[in-house]
Protein backbone atom coordinates (compact mmCIF):
# COMPACT_ATOMS: atom_id res chain seq x y z
CA UNK A 1 0.00 0.00 0.00
CA UNK A 2 2.95 2.25 0.27
CA UNK A 3 2.61 5.07 2.04
CA UNK A 4 1.04 5.19 6.03
CA UNK A 5 -0.17 8.54 5.56
CA UNK A 6 -3.80 8.81 4.49
CA UNK A 7 -4.42 9.27 1.23
CA UNK A 8 -5.53 12.96 0.61
CA UNK A 9 -6.59 12.11 -3.36
CA UNK A 10 -9.04 9.68 -1.11
CA UNK A 11 -10.61 12.48 1.22
CA UNK A 12 -10.31 15.20 -0.61
CA UNK A 13 -13.93 16.74 -1.27
CA UNK A 14 -15.53 13.64 0.53
CA UNK A 15 -18.25 13.93 3.01
CA UNK A 16 -17.64 12.56 6.60
CA UNK A 17 -19.80 12.19 9.31
CA UNK A 18 -17.77 12.25 12.54
CA UNK A 19 -19.86 11.42 15.81
CA UNK A 20 -17.81 12.39 19.03
CA UNK A 21 -16.41 15.40 17.49
CA UNK A 22 -16.49 17.81 20.76
CA UNK A 23 -14.45 15.19 22.34
CA UNK A 24 -10.15 14.73 22.33
CA UNK A 25 -9.21 11.96 20.27
CA UNK A 26 -12.91 13.74 18.01
CA UNK A 27 -10.90 17.28 17.87
CA UNK A 28 -7.99 15.68 16.82
CA UNK A 29 -9.58 13.56 14.00
CA UNK A 30 -11.66 16.71 12.95
CA UNK A 31 -8.48 18.65 12.64
CA UNK A 32 -7.00 15.71 10.21
CA UNK A 33 -9.45 15.20 7.99
CA UNK A 34 -10.14 19.20 7.36
CA UNK A 35 -6.22 19.04 6.13
CA UNK A 36 -6.65 16.29 3.91
CA UNK A 37 -9.49 18.26 2.03
CA UNK A 38 -12.92 16.32 3.58
CA UNK A 39 -15.96 18.14 3.89
CA UNK A 40 -16.46 16.80 8.21
CA UNK A 41 -20.15 17.30 9.75
CA UNK A 42 -19.71 16.56 13.76
CA UNK A 43 -22.45 15.45 15.90
CA UNK A 44 -22.04 15.26 19.48
CA UNK A 45 -22.43 16.04 22.84
CA UNK A 46 -21.04 19.87 24.02
CA UNK A 47 -17.38 19.35 25.15
CA UNK A 48 -17.36 17.91 28.08
CA UNK A 49 -14.58 19.79 30.17
CA UNK A 50 -12.94 23.38 30.64
CA UNK A 51 -11.00 24.20 29.09
CA UNK A 52 -11.30 21.74 25.89
CA UNK A 53 -9.62 21.32 22.25
CA UNK A 54 -12.45 21.20 20.62
CA UNK A 55 -13.48 25.08 21.21
CA UNK A 56 -9.64 25.56 20.81
CA UNK A 57 -9.20 24.45 17.31
CA UNK A 58 -11.86 26.21 15.61
CA UNK A 59 -14.23 23.81 14.04
CA UNK A 60 -16.61 25.09 12.16
CA UNK A 61 -20.36 26.02 13.51
CA UNK A 62 -21.70 25.55 10.28
CA UNK A 63 -20.74 21.77 10.34
CA UNK A 64 -21.61 21.30 13.76
CA UNK A 65 -24.62 19.30 15.36
CA UNK A 66 -24.75 19.42 19.00
CA UNK A 67 -26.91 15.99 20.31
CA UNK A 68 -27.54 13.21 21.83
CA UNK A 69 -26.61 9.59 20.55
CA UNK A 70 -29.04 8.00 22.41
CA UNK A 71 -31.38 10.73 20.17
CA UNK A 72 -32.50 8.75 16.93
CA UNK A 73 -34.11 11.52 15.54
CA UNK A 74 -31.28 14.43 16.17
CA UNK A 75 -28.87 11.97 14.69
CA UNK A 76 -31.33 11.16 11.93
CA UNK A 77 -31.22 14.90 11.14
CA UNK A 78 -27.07 15.41 10.87
CA UNK A 79 -27.07 12.48 8.47
CA UNK A 80 -29.61 14.30 6.28
CA UNK A 81 -27.26 17.00 6.65
CA UNK A 82 -24.03 15.21 6.07
CA UNK A 83 -25.24 13.12 3.29
CA UNK A 84 -22.18 11.41 4.16
CA UNK A 85 -20.30 8.96 2.10
CA UNK A 86 -18.01 8.01 5.33
CA UNK A 87 -19.20 7.47 9.11
CA UNK A 88 -16.93 7.34 11.70
CA UNK A 89 -18.50 6.93 14.83
CA UNK A 90 -16.42 7.88 17.89
CA UNK A 91 -19.20 9.35 20.28
CA UNK A 92 -19.16 7.22 23.59
CA UNK A 93 -18.88 7.60 27.44
CA UNK A 94 -15.17 6.88 27.89
CA UNK A 95 -13.86 6.03 31.41
CA UNK A 96 -14.48 3.09 33.45
CA UNK A 97 -14.48 4.56 36.87
CA UNK A 98 -17.64 6.56 35.66
CA UNK A 99 -19.69 3.88 34.49
CA UNK A 100 -20.10 2.27 37.72
CA UNK A 101 -21.81 5.70 38.69
CA UNK A 102 -23.88 5.17 35.76
CA UNK A 103 -24.23 1.75 33.92
CA UNK A 104 -27.63 2.46 32.51
CA UNK A 105 -26.25 5.56 30.73
CA UNK A 106 -23.08 4.04 29.91
CA UNK A 107 -24.70 1.04 27.98
CA UNK A 108 -27.83 3.69 26.72
CA UNK A 109 -24.71 5.57 24.91
CA UNK A 110 -21.96 2.86 23.98
CA UNK A 111 -24.39 0.17 23.24
CA UNK A 112 -27.66 1.66 21.68
CA UNK A 113 -26.15 4.88 20.59
CA UNK A 114 -24.17 2.55 18.10
CA UNK A 115 -27.38 0.87 17.47
CA UNK A 116 -29.06 3.98 16.29
CA UNK A 117 -25.78 4.83 14.21
CA UNK A 118 -26.15 1.96 12.02
CA UNK A 119 -29.87 2.56 12.20
CA UNK A 120 -29.49 5.75 10.34
CA UNK A 121 -26.54 4.09 7.81
CA UNK A 122 -28.89 1.96 6.76
CA UNK A 123 -31.51 4.90 6.01
CA UNK A 124 -28.76 6.96 4.43
CA UNK A 125 -28.09 5.27 1.08
CA UNK A 126 -24.85 7.35 0.07
CA UNK A 127 -22.68 5.86 2.82
CA UNK A 128 -19.75 3.31 1.72
CA UNK A 129 -18.00 2.93 4.63
CA UNK A 130 -18.27 2.87 8.75
CA UNK A 131 -15.72 2.68 11.01
CA UNK A 132 -17.44 2.13 14.40
CA UNK A 133 -14.72 2.68 17.21
CA UNK A 134 -14.93 0.45 20.87
CA UNK A 135 -12.34 -0.16 22.91
CA UNK A 136 -9.53 -2.56 23.86
CA UNK A 137 -11.25 -3.04 27.41
CA UNK A 138 -14.61 -4.92 24.72
CA UNK A 139 -12.22 -8.12 25.23
CA UNK A 140 -13.51 -10.52 28.09
CA UNK A 141 -10.06 -9.59 30.12
CA UNK A 142 -8.67 -12.78 31.70
CA UNK A 143 -5.87 -11.08 33.20
CA UNK A 144 -3.18 -13.12 31.12
CA UNK A 145 0.22 -11.60 30.03
CA UNK A 146 -0.55 -12.34 26.42
CA UNK A 147 -1.64 -9.84 23.84
CA UNK A 148 -5.82 -10.18 22.58
CA UNK A 149 -6.55 -10.92 19.11
CA UNK A 150 -9.71 -10.29 16.76
CA UNK A 151 -10.83 -13.53 17.65
CA UNK A 152 -11.37 -13.09 20.92
CA UNK A 153 -13.91 -12.96 23.07
CA UNK A 154 -16.32 -9.97 23.74
CA UNK A 155 -16.51 -9.18 27.73
CA UNK A 156 -15.94 -6.74 30.14
CA UNK A 157 -16.34 -6.99 33.89
CA UNK A 158 -17.33 -3.26 34.24
CA UNK A 159 -20.26 -1.52 32.91
CA UNK A 160 -17.90 0.77 30.62
CA UNK A 161 -15.86 -2.44 29.42
CA UNK A 162 -19.20 -4.74 29.09
CA UNK A 163 -20.98 -1.71 26.93
CA UNK A 164 -18.15 -1.48 24.79
CA UNK A 165 -18.24 -5.42 24.56
CA UNK A 166 -21.79 -4.96 23.85
CA UNK A 167 -20.97 -2.32 20.77
CA UNK A 168 -19.18 -5.09 19.12
CA UNK A 169 -21.67 -7.31 19.03
CA UNK A 170 -24.54 -5.42 18.02
CA UNK A 171 -21.83 -4.10 15.18
CA UNK A 172 -21.35 -7.61 14.04
CA UNK A 173 -25.39 -8.37 14.07
CA UNK A 174 -25.99 -5.48 11.85
CA UNK A 175 -23.24 -6.05 9.56
CA UNK A 176 -24.08 -9.85 9.61
CA UNK A 177 -27.87 -8.61 9.16
CA UNK A 178 -28.32 -5.55 7.23
CA UNK A 179 -25.20 -5.05 4.95
CA UNK A 180 -23.40 -6.16 2.14
CA UNK A 181 -24.50 -7.30 -1.44
CA UNK A 182 -27.44 -5.65 -2.21
CA UNK A 183 -28.49 -4.41 0.82
CA UNK A 184 -26.73 -2.06 1.15
CA UNK A 185 -23.48 -0.52 -0.24
CA UNK A 186 -21.96 0.34 2.91
CA UNK A 187 -18.87 -1.90 4.93
CA UNK A 188 -19.29 -1.93 8.32
CA UNK A 189 -15.48 -2.74 10.81
CA UNK A 190 -14.90 -1.91 14.13
CA UNK A 191 -11.84 -0.52 15.32
CA UNK A 192 -9.89 -1.64 19.16
CA UNK A 193 -7.58 1.34 19.97
CA UNK A 194 -5.38 1.11 23.26
CA UNK A 195 -4.98 3.60 25.49
CA UNK A 196 -4.19 6.65 23.87
CA UNK A 197 -2.03 9.58 25.02
CA UNK A 198 -1.73 13.11 23.27
CA UNK A 199 -1.82 16.82 23.92
CA UNK A 200 -5.54 18.43 24.48
CA UNK A 201 -6.92 16.13 26.60
CA UNK A 202 -8.78 17.65 29.80
CA UNK A 203 -10.67 14.89 30.78
CA UNK A 204 -11.16 14.22 34.33
CA UNK A 205 -10.02 10.79 36.04
CA UNK A 206 -7.39 9.95 33.20
CA UNK A 207 -4.06 9.53 33.86
CA UNK A 208 -2.36 12.25 31.67
CA UNK A 209 -4.53 14.90 32.14
CA UNK A 210 -5.08 14.22 35.93
CA UNK A 211 -0.95 14.33 36.03
CA UNK A 212 -0.76 18.01 34.06
CA UNK A 213 -3.67 19.60 35.91
CA UNK A 214 -1.27 18.80 38.90
CA UNK A 215 2.28 19.57 37.50
CA UNK A 216 0.94 23.31 36.38
CA UNK A 217 0.49 23.98 40.11
CA UNK A 218 3.75 22.54 42.01
CA UNK A 219 0.84 19.55 43.05
CA UNK A 220 1.65 15.86 43.51
CA UNK A 221 -0.64 13.38 41.68
CA UNK A 222 -2.23 10.74 42.67
CA UNK A 223 -2.11 7.52 41.03
CA UNK A 224 -4.81 4.40 41.66
CA UNK A 225 -2.76 1.51 40.31
CA UNK A 226 0.74 2.09 39.41
CA UNK A 227 1.40 -1.58 38.28
CA UNK A 228 -1.31 -1.89 35.87
CA UNK A 229 -0.23 -2.47 32.29
CA UNK A 230 -1.88 -0.72 29.33
CA UNK A 231 -1.37 -0.28 25.28
CA UNK A 232 -0.39 3.29 25.21
CA UNK A 233 0.01 4.75 22.26
CA UNK A 234 -0.32 8.32 21.10
CA UNK A 235 -3.73 9.45 19.34
CA UNK A 236 -2.08 10.12 15.85
CA UNK A 237 -1.60 6.18 15.63
CA UNK A 238 -4.73 4.76 16.02
CA UNK A 239 -6.51 7.64 14.15
CA UNK A 240 -4.33 6.51 11.34
CA UNK A 241 -5.51 3.08 11.53
CA UNK A 242 -9.19 4.50 11.50
CA UNK A 243 -8.72 6.55 8.45
CA UNK A 244 -6.33 3.35 6.66
CA UNK A 245 -9.82 1.36 7.50
CA UNK A 246 -12.10 3.85 5.89
CA UNK A 247 -9.96 3.96 2.53
CA UNK A 248 -9.93 0.55 2.43
CA UNK A 249 -13.92 -0.03 3.27
CA UNK A 250 -14.78 2.48 0.73
CA UNK A 251 -12.20 0.40 -1.92
CA UNK A 252 -13.21 -2.20 -4.30
CA UNK A 253 -12.77 -4.83 -2.35
CA UNK A 254 -14.14 -3.43 0.85
CA UNK A 255 -16.14 -6.61 1.93
CA UNK A 256 -12.72 -7.93 3.03
CA UNK A 257 -12.18 -5.53 5.80
CA UNK A 258 -15.59 -5.63 7.06
CA UNK A 259 -14.59 -6.88 10.50
CA UNK A 260 -12.99 -6.16 13.67
CA UNK A 261 -9.62 -4.82 13.89
CA UNK A 262 -6.85 -3.82 16.47
CA UNK A 263 -4.43 -1.03 16.91
CA UNK A 264 -2.33 -1.00 19.32
CA UNK A 265 1.78 -0.35 20.19
CA UNK A 266 4.32 -2.68 19.80
CA UNK A 267 4.60 -4.95 23.03
CA UNK A 268 7.36 -3.11 24.58
CA UNK A 269 5.25 -0.23 25.10
CA UNK A 270 2.59 -2.31 26.88
CA UNK A 271 4.07 -0.58 30.25
CA UNK A 272 2.60 -0.25 33.63
CA UNK A 273 1.40 3.15 34.49
CA UNK A 274 3.78 3.65 36.96
CA UNK A 275 6.32 3.79 33.76
CA UNK A 276 4.14 6.26 32.18
CA UNK A 277 4.41 8.40 35.42
CA UNK A 278 7.82 8.45 35.95
CA UNK A 279 8.84 9.51 32.25
CA UNK A 280 6.33 12.16 31.86
CA UNK A 281 7.15 13.40 35.49
CA UNK A 282 10.63 14.03 33.90
CA UNK A 283 9.82 15.38 30.85
CA UNK A 284 7.50 17.89 32.50
CA UNK A 285 10.55 18.99 34.71
CA UNK A 286 9.82 21.65 37.42
CA UNK A 287 7.06 23.62 38.23
CA UNK A 288 7.72 26.38 40.72
CA UNK A 289 10.83 25.36 41.55
CA UNK A 290 9.07 21.69 42.66
CA UNK A 291 9.67 18.19 40.87
CA UNK A 292 6.73 16.99 39.17
CA UNK A 293 6.06 14.28 42.19
CA UNK A 294 3.29 11.60 42.73
CA UNK A 295 2.17 9.49 45.05
CA UNK A 296 -0.04 6.58 45.64
CA UNK A 297 -3.94 6.84 46.41
CA UNK A 298 -5.38 5.72 49.59
CA UNK A 299 -8.31 4.00 50.10
CA UNK A 300 -10.58 1.57 48.08
CA UNK A 301 -11.52 1.99 44.14
CA UNK A 302 -13.74 0.21 41.88
CA UNK A 303 -12.07 -2.81 39.53
CA UNK A 304 -10.22 -2.55 37.00
CA UNK A 305 -8.44 -4.16 34.45
CA UNK A 306 -4.70 -5.12 35.47
CA UNK A 307 -3.29 -6.63 32.18
CA UNK A 308 -3.72 -5.24 29.15
CA UNK A 309 -2.77 -5.78 25.58
CA UNK A 310 -3.90 -5.78 22.32
CA UNK A 311 -2.33 -7.41 19.20
CA UNK A 312 -2.24 -5.63 15.80
CA UNK A 313 -0.58 -8.03 13.83
CA UNK A 314 -3.74 -8.03 11.23
CA UNK A 315 -3.62 -4.51 10.71
CA UNK A 316 0.08 -4.94 9.88
CA UNK A 317 -0.37 -7.03 7.32
CA UNK A 318 -3.59 -6.53 5.72
CA UNK A 319 -3.72 -2.78 6.30
CA UNK A 320 -0.06 -1.97 5.97
CA UNK A 321 -0.42 0.33 9.16
CA UNK A 322 1.97 0.37 11.40
CA UNK A 323 3.01 2.57 14.92
CA UNK A 324 5.50 5.48 14.22
CA UNK A 325 5.83 6.07 17.71
CA UNK A 326 7.57 4.59 20.69
CA UNK A 327 6.37 5.08 24.30
CA UNK A 328 9.31 7.69 25.06
CA UNK A 329 8.21 9.59 22.00
CA UNK A 330 5.12 9.60 22.29
CA UNK A 331 5.36 10.73 25.94
CA UNK A 332 7.70 13.26 24.87
CA UNK A 333 4.98 15.24 22.17
CA UNK A 334 2.81 15.30 24.10
CA UNK A 335 4.72 16.70 27.43
CA UNK A 336 5.94 19.28 24.77
CA UNK A 337 2.34 19.65 23.71
CA UNK A 338 1.24 20.80 27.19
CA UNK A 339 4.09 22.84 28.14
CA UNK A 340 4.02 24.71 24.99
CA UNK A 341 0.30 25.21 25.48
CA UNK A 342 0.49 26.15 29.22
CA UNK A 343 2.93 28.73 27.66
CA UNK A 344 0.30 30.08 25.68
CA UNK A 345 0.73 28.78 22.42
CA UNK A 346 -2.39 28.00 20.04
CA UNK A 347 -3.34 24.29 21.05
CA UNK A 348 -4.77 24.62 16.84
CA UNK A 349 -1.79 25.31 15.66
CA UNK A 350 0.49 22.78 18.20
CA UNK A 351 -1.82 19.86 16.87
CA UNK A 352 -1.98 21.21 13.29
CA UNK A 353 1.90 20.92 14.32
CA UNK A 354 2.02 17.50 15.07
CA UNK A 355 0.20 16.27 12.86
CA UNK A 356 1.89 17.02 10.04
CA UNK A 357 5.11 15.87 11.96
CA UNK A 358 3.87 12.62 11.72
CA UNK A 359 2.79 12.62 7.94
CA UNK A 360 6.69 13.44 7.97
CA UNK A 361 7.78 10.42 9.46
CA UNK A 362 6.75 8.69 5.80
CA UNK A 363 9.64 9.99 4.43
CA UNK A 364 12.25 7.73 3.90
CA UNK A 365 15.26 8.31 6.61
CA UNK A 366 12.74 10.73 8.70
CA UNK A 367 13.26 10.40 12.63
CA UNK A 368 10.83 11.50 15.45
Amino acid sequence: MGSLNPDPAFWAGRSVLLTGHTGFKGAWLSLWLERLGARVTGFGLPALTRPNLFDRIGFPPEASRIGDIRDPQALGAAFAMAQPSIVIHMAARALVRPSYLDPVGTFAVNTMGTAHVLEAVRAARDVRAVVVVTSDKAYENREWPYAYRETEAMGGHDPYSASKGCAELVTAAYRASFFGGERHPARIASARAGNVIGGGDWSQDRLVPDMVRAFEVGESVEIRAPHAIRPWQHVLEPLAGYLRLAECLAGADGAAFAEGWNFGPADEDCRPVSYLVERLSRGWGRTSGKPAEWHLSGGSHPHEATYLKVDASKARARLGWDRRLNLDTALDWTAAWYREAVSGADPRALTEAQIARYEALDAPGAKP
